[in-house]
C-alpha cells in the first residue's frame, strides 16, 4: 500500500528534521507505511527539545495511513472474493454439459432425423395453440396444433413438412399463436437446447451456455433437464 507523499503533511516543529531523514526515504512521489514510519521516527530523534513535535499531529498521520490500508486491503478481498465467484460459477455451470435446457428462443438447428422440441408459457384462458416452422428462407414449411396445459405446454417438431417429406438438416424457426376467448395472440416460444460447453462473459461477467443452437445466457434458462 502506498499513498501521495504530499497528503502525509508531517507536524510543522518536525519540518526541521525532514533532511535528517530524506536519505532514508526513497525519492519517489509515495510514501509506503515502512517509509512514512521510519521517517517519523528519525524526525522525533531529531526533533528540537524546546519545541518537541505534537503527539497528536504523529497519531492523526497514522490514522490516515491505516485508513487508506484498510481500503487497499478491503479492495485486494473484494477482488479475491470476485474471482472465486467466477470460478464457483464456472464450475457450476460445466455440471450442465450434456443436459438440456429450455430457454427463450425462436430458433433451432434440426439434425438429420432428428428432433426439435420446445414449450411455450401458457396463457390463461388458452383453448389451442398453433406452431408455425419457417425455414432459413422464411417459408412456413410445417404447422400442427398443440393442446394447452396448465403452466408449460411442450411441443415437438420430428422435421416432417405438410407436405409429408422429411425437411433438410439447417436452421428453423418457430412462430406459436394462442386462441384466448376466441382471438387470438403471438406467444413466445421457449427451445430446448442441449449445452456443449460453458464460458464466462468478460464483460457482464454472466454465465454463458453454449449450446447446439446458438449461445444462452444462463438468466435466460426456464428449467434444465
Amino acid at each position: 500500500m502506498s499513498v501521495p507523499a504530499e497528503s502525509l503533511s508531517m507536524p510543522t516543529s518536525a519540518n526541521s528534521a525532514a533532511g535528517a531523514a530524506s536519505s532514508t526515504v526513497p525519492s519517489n512521489d509515495t510514501l509506503t507505511e515502512s517509509d512514512f514510519l521510519q521517517l517519523m521516527v528519525t524526525q522525533m530523534q531529531n526533533q528540537d527539545p524546546t519545541s518537541p513535535a505534537d503527539p497528536s499531529a504523529f497519531l492523526g498521520q497514522l490514522a490516515q495511513m491505516s485508513e487508506v490500508s484498510s481500503l487497499d486491503n478491503m479492495q485486494s478481498s473484494l477482488a479475491t472474493l470476485s474471482s472465486s465467484l467466477l470460478s464457483s460459477q464456472a464450475v457450476s455451470g460445466a455440471s450442465l454439459v450434456g443436459h438440456d435446457v429450455l430457454a427463450s428462443g425462436t430458433t433451432g438447428n434440426l439434425s438429420a432425423g432428428g428432433t426439435l422440441n420446445g414449450a411455450v408459457q401458457t396463457p390463461a384462458g388458452a383453448t389451442a395453440l398453433t406452431v408455425a416452422v419457417t425455414d432459413a428462407n422464411g417459408n412456413v414449411v410445417s404447422t400442427f396444433p398443440v393442446t394447452p396445459q396448465s403452466g408449460l405446454t411442450g411441443f415437438s417438431w420430428n422435421g416432417t413438412t405438410s407436405s409429408g417429406a422429411s425437411a433438410p438438416a439447417g436452421s428453423y424457426s418457430f412462430a406459436v399463436t394462442a386462441t384466448v376467448n376466441g382471438s387470438t395472440q403471438a406467444v413466445t416460444p421457449l427451445i430446448e437446447s442441449t449445452v456443449q460447453s460453458v464460458t464466462i462473459d468478460q464483460t457482464s461477467q454472466s454465465l454463458d451456455l453454449n449450446t447446439v443452437n446458438g449461445v444462452i445466457p444462463m438468466s435466460n434458462v426456464v428449467s434444465v433437464d
